[in-house]
Parts: structure tokens; sequence; C-alpha cells
């Protein structure tokens, strides 16, 4: 009798244990307490335009109840989406466990005030948990509204440009402009504050127009605020159609044994004849090069370092002129066709090369076909170049005046003999130094419109 009421007694405590152990585990099923994961991507700092958002969100215990996104201007919410998920099979089983959303926020649309706006996104899942409600997750991101352009508008009046050429226009810019400059077609010369606190939202920039560019290129004035929000403005120019010269070179196979040696460490086809060698170095490497010269000036100097019109080589003759289209010619064959981007000036052999202006040298060094070369930022996006020095006298980083001797002539790189490669960049693009070196293209295009930046 006593076996049997102490075995009934066993199967009750294990009975108990039982029912306990299931309701322990309906319990943490049912009342877990592992909250939703939410994301949303991006995080902009402004809302300037119609912005795509998305949102995943994601419960693999209880799964998901409810999605709620929205925003808060003055202390009032606005629900801009929202979505509840149904309770499908035995502990929601068949429930929808992950969700994923993209939602366009038009500040526009909304009328959206200018100023903060708070976006939530708001997800419970089906514990029951907080009274029934649910584990809740809610994830917020601040930006703020704005939708207004800045405002742009030229100074000067006058602006004449050679194709070829360069250019300079002087503007204004509201004070919620963070980049500026001139588009000519796709290309954007960025401008420079003029400097000191009284010509606060004057600004300066220099332009090209490529020796190739169309006769009717579209040039505006472009802001841009922190906000990504953009303002153009037009201004009167003209452009002036340009012809440029041509010529034809002969390669003969005493230059190619001359020339050669400079590239020894060029990597060729084991192969390759002589004049397949010249043809890369004429073609590929010159391509290369002239993208290293624009690389260079990518950073300008914010300052301007000249003062004038450029100064060039003492007692020499032009040679080659800007933008002459070369065709090249091997024993009665045309094997190339390039545009030469300088002007070619010779005098007598180891001539002194001076800097045409003054600045702040970027780069002194061997650089292809240009040889040994010299490049000068003068500021604000004018650069010089002087290539085929026999040696050099200055080095990365020194500052020179106009006239300082800065190297001497030579042959070095794919000249054909002493001669001083000479060439003018704005922003890195290849213009016609012949503007640069005449005093009175100086004083009509660009003396008289930075007087404009005094009278402000």
């Amino acid at each position: 009798m006593f076996k049997k009421n102490r075995l009934s007694s066993y199967l009750i405590l294990i009975s108990v244990a039982i029912i306990l152990c299931l309701f322990i585990w309906l319990f943490t099923i049912i009342f877990e307490g592992e909250r939703p994961i939410v994301s949303l991507d991006p995080r902009p700092e402004f809302l300037s335009k119609k912005q795509l958002f998305t949102i995943d969100a994601g419960d693999l215990k209880r799964g998901l109840k409810e999605l709620k996104v929205v925003y808060n201007q003055a202390g009032t919410d606005v629900i801009l989406f929202e979505q509840k998920f149904p309770f499908q099979g035995i502990f929601n089983r068949e429930g929808v466990r992950n969700f994923k959303k993209e939602l366009d926020i038009d500040p526009s649309g909304l009328q959206l005030a200018q100023g903060r706006v708070d976006l939530e996104v708001r997800v419970w899942d089906y514990s029951r948990r907080n009274g029934g409600d649910g584990n809740m997750t809610v994830v917020r991101h601040t930006m703020t509204v704005d939708t207004i352009p800045p405002a742009i508008r030229a100074i000067s009046s006058m602006h004449n440009i050679n194709i070829g050429g360069a250019g300079l226009v002087v503007y204004r810019a509201s004070s919620d402009t963070i980049e500026s400059g001139v588009y000519v077609d796709d290309l954007l010369f960025r401008g420079f504050p003029a400097g000191g606190e009284s010509k606060e939202g004057t600004y300066l920039a220099y332009f090209a127009l490529p020796y190739n560019s169309r006769s009717d290129p579209s040039i505006r004035l472009l802001a841009r605020d922190r906000a990504e929000n953009t303002a153009s403005a037009n201004f009167y120019y003209h452009i002036n159609l340009k012809r440029f010269g041509s010529e034809k070179m002969n390669i003969t196979d005493a230059f190619l044994r001359s020339a050669l040696p400079f590239f020894s460490d060029y990597k060729f086809n084991p192969d390759d004849s002589d004049i397949e060698k010249y043809i890369k170095i004429n073609n590929d490497l010159r391509k290369k090069d002239d993208e290293s010269i624009s690389h260079l000036a990518e950073k300008p100097a914010q300052e301007s370092y000249w003062e004038g019109a450029w100064i060039t080589l003492k007692n020499a003759a032009t040679m080659s002129g800007y933008a002459d289209h070369r065709t090249y010619y091997y024993r009665g064959e045309k094997i190339d066709e390039q545009y030469h981007l300088g002007i070619d000036l010779a005098s007598l052999a180891n001539s002194p090369v001076e800097a045409g202006n003054g600045g702040k040298i970027i780069f002194a060094g061997k650089n292809g076909i240009y040889g040994l070369m010299v490049v000068i930022d003068h500021g604000q996006g004018i650069a010089s170049l002087y290539g085929h020095l026999s040696r050099m006298e200055v080095a990365v980083g020194d500052m020179v005046k106009k006239g300082d001797i800065i190297g001497y002539t030579g042959q070095t790189g794919l000249a054909g003999g002493d001669h001083l490669h000479f060439s003018m960049l704005v922003h890195g693009i290849f213009v016609n130094p012949l503007e640069w070196i005449d005093p009175h293209w100086i004083e009509d295009n660009i003396i008289k419109k930075l007087d404009l930046i005094k009278q402000q």
C-alpha cells in the first residue's frame, strides 16, 4: 500500500513538472522578449528632392505584426505607410518573418516645410508582452528639408572666347553655395572665392573651350548647396571660331635610333619593330601622359600666384603651333596622326628656360613624350608646362617667380631637336598659350574682369 501511494506521488510530481515545463515553454514562446530587427537606408542629412528609402524588417520568433512609417514636423505625426500582417497557423508559424518595403518620400509632394523633419519606422511583433501589444522597435532618422536652390548670377558681361582658348567669368552666389563654377557642355570648371570678407559671395572661374569643341557649346554657371540643390544661370558669351594649322612629320630611322633609348623602361612586345614602338609611344603613351598632366591640375591652389602676361623662351622662333594637326609618315606611308597641344620654341641649344609666371612647382621629372618636364601651378586652375628639358633647376614644392630659371632646353622625350615645348592648361584642359603671352588679351579678358571684384 505504501509503495502504491509513493508511486502515485511520483507520477503526480512528474505530471506537475511536465505541465510546468509546458507552461514555461509556452510562456517563453508567447511572451518572448526579443525585439524585431529594422533597418532604414539611406540616411541622408538633407531631403531636397524625391528620395527612395528601403526598409527591411524581420522577426524570426513570433513574426511581424505591424509596420508603420511616419514623419513628424512641428510635433504632428503623419502616417506615410502602414502594413498589418495576419496571424497564420499555430503560434503564427506561417506568419510573415521578413518584410522589405521601398518608399518614395517627396518633400514637395508632401508639402513639407523647410527645416527639420523626423522619419520613424515602427515595427511590432506577435509577442504577448507589453499588454499584448508585442515587442516594438523604432528606428528614427532626422533630416533637414531643403528644397530651395542656391542663387547665382554673372557680374562680368562681355565674354569673347576662342575655340581652343580660355575665358574668365566673375559671378555672385548665395551663402549656402558649397560648389560653383562654369559648365562647358559636360566639363565643369570650378570657381574660387574672390577672397576677403568684403568680397563674400563673389567668385571667379576660369574656363576653357577645348580645341575640338563644337561651334556652339553650351556654357552656363552652376551652383550647388549642401542639400544637393543645384541652380544654373546663363551669361552672355560669344564664340570665335578658330582654324588651326597642320604639318607633316617624316619619321626617319636615324630619329628612331636617337629617340627610342629614352623609352627603354616602357613595356613593348619583344617582337615590336622600332616603328611599331614609336607608334605606341606617339599614340598610347601620349594619351596616358596627357591624362596624367590633367590629373596634376585637379587640385589647384585657391589663391592666385601670377601677375601680368606670361613670358616665354627668349630669342626663340616658334616651330609648331597649338592644336596643329600632325600627320606622321614613315618611308612614305602614313602611320599616325595627333594634335600638338602646345607651342614649340627653339633658340640656342641648352637655353635657359624661365618660369612664365609666378607659381608653385607641382611636377619636376620624367613624363613620357614630354621628356624632362616641369609643371607650375599658378593658382585658381591655371598651370603651365615646360617639356623636353635637358635638365631641371627646381623641385616639387618650390615657389618660383616670373623669370626664375627652372631648367634648360633639350631634346628629351619625343623631341626631334633641341627646343622647348610650352603648354598652358586651365583646369587640366590644354589651351592656346598665345593668349596668355599676349598682354592685350590678358588685359581685355582677364584684368578688366578681375577689376570688377575690387568694385564689389
